[in-house]
């Protein structure tokens, strides 16, 4: 259903039955893991060409740019935009989890 470097890859598919007997698949829910338990790669400062882009940035650091959702694990951050608000941040760059 999903592609391996998908945040989503390794999550369970549960089943619902309706009372009308139709079966819907979904995915279950993804808990955020605790950044400050993931092995961390370097860090970044956030630069000015890089303001709202955090593909950018997960591009150059970790090869890939839909691979975001890693660094937003690391910065504790649910929504990728956060990080990238503000030039001059820091931001914790993980091991790649793939």
């Amino acid at each position: 259903m999903f592609e391996p470097n998908s945040r989503y890859y390794q999550l369970p598919i549960k089943k619902l039955t309706t009372p009308e007997g139709r079966t819907i698949a979904y995915v279950s829910r993804r808990f955020l893991p605790q950044g400050n338990r993931l092995a961390i790669l370097g860090e970044v400062t956030v630069e000015q060409s890089d303001r709202d882009r955090i593909d950018y940035i997960t591009a150059r650091t970790l090869g890939e740019s839909e691979q975001f959702w890693q660094v937003c694990d690391a910065n504790n951050a649910m929504n990728p935009q956060d990080l990238t608000t503000e030039s001059g941040r820091q931001l914790l760059i993980p091991m790649p989890q793939i």
